[in-house]
């Protein structure tokens, strides 16, 4: 067992769990093969949640609603969410979750392609959370800068590709190297937008935090 493993397993054990109805979906996504946040991401994005005290979030990627969750149990009591998902048995189990979580009038779940209710959209967002089609983030961007707050946070996760952005394109499979290139482009653009200040955490499968500059921003050289 490498010392990054145990490090990881340490901290994971520390970890109490998020209450009963929550801990139950994450037990059940993971048996049924659902991609829900990993562990630790879980609790560092619910701690980002509670850092910021975001009244407006949007959500891209539902699965079946277990993130939301975490980040309503974060947020102000007046804190709403909106969340998107185009998958039909799993919008389902969300807003079954979202009942039973007696915050159904909190969370909005708009069932559709992501790219289509976007442009629906009208924010301002001061958190926005990216968990959906990795190959769609870069595509997403613009319109995601456009509906962030000014101050808000943007918190993208599975920016490692399960290691594969790490590695050159030929050194990954051929059927990933469009993803691959559009995950490296994404970062990069992140970085090097004159809007935000990113850090990439390897944290999970990778978290990217950027932060779109406020008022109070008075020069940025890039």
């Amino acid at each position: 067992m490498t010392r990054e493993s145990r490090i990881a397993d340490y901290i994971l054990s520390l970890e109490p769990g998020h209450g009963e109805l929550c801990d139950q979906i994450e037990r059940e996504a993971r048996q049924d093969h659902v991609p829900v946040i990993r562990p630790e991401t879980g609790a560092f994005l619910k701690t980002m949640v509670a850092i910021t005290c975001p009244r407006r979030v949007l959500e891209v990627g539902t699965a079946v609603g277990y993130s939301a969750l975490l980040m309503a149990q974060a947020m102000p009591g007046d804190g709403v969410i909106t969340t998107i998902e185009n998958y039909a048995p799993r919008t389902r189990k969300a807003r079954e979750h979202f009942y039973q979580a007696g915050l159904s009038e909190r969370i909005t779940l708009i069932e559709g392609d992501a790219g289509k209710v976007l442009e629906l959209l009208s924010g301002p967002y001061d958190f926005i959370f990216m968990d959906a089609a990795k190959g769609q983030y870069l595509h997403w961007l613009p319109r995601i800068l456009e509906l962030m707050e000014e101050g808000g946070v943007l918190f993208s996760d599975n920016v490692f590709q399960e290691g594969d952005v790490l590695e050159s394109r030929f050194a990954v499979k051929r059927r990933d190297r469009t993803i691959h290139g559009r995950m490296r482009e994404y970062l990069y653009q992140l970085k090097h937008s004159s809007l935000l200040e990113t850090s990439i955490v390897p944290i999970g499968d990778g978290v990217a935090l950027s932060v779109k500059h406020s008022p109070c921003f008075l020069t940025k050289d890039k």
